[in-house]
């Protein structure tokens, strides 16, 4: 017999998942039959787990209808100062806290990193991966919490600002001098890294929402 509480997490994992890799944007409506039907999942869980993303702020009302959020100027603008700090304090920790395999991993991740510059939506999936890295390097459960509430919200950008001409090789440049920061075991110099690559990204998102506004007129 299935635990409920299994499958209750399962769906809240799966609409999730679902709105991270923009199955779902911004704007859509979720509706808890088709949420059942296409995940195979009964309607209490998917109910459950709506709620549960509500709570979050990544669904919103849209009368009756839940839709997948989505964030204003001022709510990206704070989004990014706090993500800048925590991300900054994950890799000023993992400085004095990385274990060499730990370190290794990250090594791994810029070299393998490098075969994606061509294809952003895979390049964003790795850029994850590599900032959650450096997360649990920091060797703080209550850090790596916050980022992980942080990066949910990231969600619901409709776009990766990775698909910006150019910023996949700088992501790159920027993720290499992190890794050596860290290596070094210089948290000032780790922090200052990773808080500049966040504030970098911010402005090429920026500049893309600018060109989207443009091309709308």
């Amino acid at each position: 017999m299935h635990d409920p509480r299994v499958i209750q997490k399962d769906a809240y994992a799966l609409i999730l998942e679902a709105i991270d890799s923009h199955v779902y944007k911004p704007g859509d409506r979720l509706v808890e039959s088709e949420l059942a039907e296409r995940f195979g999942v009964s309607r209490t869980p998917i109910r459950e787990a709506l709620q549960r993303l509500e709570t979050q702020s990544l669904l919103a009302r849209d009368g009756r209808s839940l839709i997948v959020a989505s964030l204003d100027h001022t709510q990206l603008s704070e989004l990014y100062v706090v993500r800048g700090e925590l991300e900054g304090l994950a890799a000023r920790l993992a400085a004095r806290h990385a274990a060499p395999e730990e370190i290794r991993v990250l090594r791994n991740m810029l070299e393998e990193d490098k075969k994606l510059v061509g294809d952003p939506l895979a390049l964003s999936r790795a850029n994850r991966r590599f900032h959650k890295q450096i997360h649990l390097a920091s060797h703080n459960r209550f850090l790596v919490r916050q980022l992980d509430l942080v990066h949910r919200s990231m969600a619901l950008l409709a776009t990766t600002s990775l698909a910006a001409e150019g910023r996949g090789a700088e992501t790159l440049d920027e993720h290499a001098e992190i890794v050596a920061a860290i290596e070094a075991g210089d948290g000032d110099a780790a922090y200052r890294a990773l808080r500049d690559h966040i504030s970098e990204a911010f402005v090429t998102r920026l500049k893309l929402d600018a060109q989207a506004v443009e091309a709308a007129e």
